[in-house]
């Protein structure tokens, strides 16, 4: 069994109804048990400012299926709840991003473990810190120390 943190970002129809029926979805994912998630949190959005703000949250997921099964069973959930690829950072229905999976370090065409800018997002980090706030990353930066180097500029809507 691996312990997978995966990140959830919706902007588009009811953002927080779409988490909250992703984590529904994450829990009867196969092969896998949902442990816990983060509040939900408002969010400015991340390259074009030209569309709603976000809301998001992580989720902790145990689970059998290997690391690019379980991309494809997300990527199926974001295509479930409707998801296009307009543009780069743009305005989605759900995204369902990994996050870090046990102390695996992946970089293969599809998929990249961890998340190349976990650390650098503060709706990652806060999220995941309530969660599990003793969380190392592979390169040895502890989630505490990130959370000192961000400002926090998330709202929770919901705990």
């Amino acid at each position: 069994m691996s312990l997978v943190y995966i990140g959830l970002g919706a902007n588009l129809d009811q953002p927080q109804q779409q988490l909250e029926q992703a984590l529904i979805e994450l829990a009867r994912l196969p092969d896998s048990k949902l442990i816990s998630h983060s509040s939900l949190y408002h969010s400015k959005p991340v390259g074009p400012q030209d569309q709603p703000d976000y809301v998001n949250a992580v989720a902790l997921l145990e689970t059998q299926l290997a690391p690019l099964d379980l991309l494809d069973a997300l990527q199926q959930l974001e295509q479930d709840h409707g998801r296009i690829r307009k543009r780069h950072w743009g305005e989605r229905t759900l995204d369902l991003d990994i996050l870090l999976i046990d102390d695996l370090v992946i970089n293969s065409e599809r998929l990249i473990v961890p998340h190349p800018f976990a650390q650098e997002r503060t709706f990652v980090v806060y999220p995941l810190s309530e969660i599990t706030p003793t969380v190392t990353f592979p390169n040895g930066k502890r989630l505490e120390q990130l959370l000192t180097e961000l400002d926090n500029d998330l709202i929770r809507i919901r705990g």
